[in-house]
């Protein structure tokens, strides 16, 4: 069976632009794997407690016949063997940030994997992106469309589309 995955991207060490368009080429050679769409990309300022340069995010869609745990398991292969990023500091700077964002409508939640992601929807660096490749897609656990997740977003943080 084929699923319909989304993929968020997040750069803010070395070459940011060479880092998302090389991740997106490593996640289109996932066995069985055909990306179907990315979005622009977007700097943002970066969230969280830690102070740390701007990133650059995007999203790509995509469709494979791997399950989430396997996406997971490849997703952080290419963090760690191809861009060599190791955690150190929870939501410190990185390389490369790699989140399965939705794989179809599944709802799951383990330690190390919970889908949708759990904060999807309050991060503007993501819906942004998101919104744009795939403004209809429903929230399978909130039952809004991405525009709609964006639309009815609070959050003032910084995103600008670079073109």
């Amino acid at each position: 069976m084929i699923s319909q995955v989304f993929i968020a991207l997040g750069s803010n060490q070395g070459n940011r632009d060479l880092n998302l368009l090389r991740a997106v080429a490593e996640i289109g050679k996932i066995p069985g794997t055909r990306i179907t769409a990315l979005s622009g990309f977007y700097e943002t300022e970066a969230v969280g407690p830690v102070e740390q340069p701007d990133f650059l995010n995007a999203v790509v869609k995509l469709e494979t016949p791997i399950s989430p745990r396997q996406m997971l398991t490849e997703l952080q292969r290419i963090e760690r063997e191809v861009f060599k990023r190791v955690r150190t500091v929870r939501w410190g700077p990185r390389p490369i940030d790699l989140d399965i964002l939705f794989h179809d409508g599944v709802i799951l939640a383990e330690d190390d994997l919970t889908l949708p992601h759990p904060r999807l929807h309050e991060r503007r660096f993501v819906l942004q992106p998101l919104a744009e490749i795939a403004p209809d897609f429903i929230h399978p656990a909130l039952g809004k469309t991405v525009a709609g997740l964006l639309a009815g977003l609070t959050s003032t943080e910084r995103v600008t589309r670079i073109d």
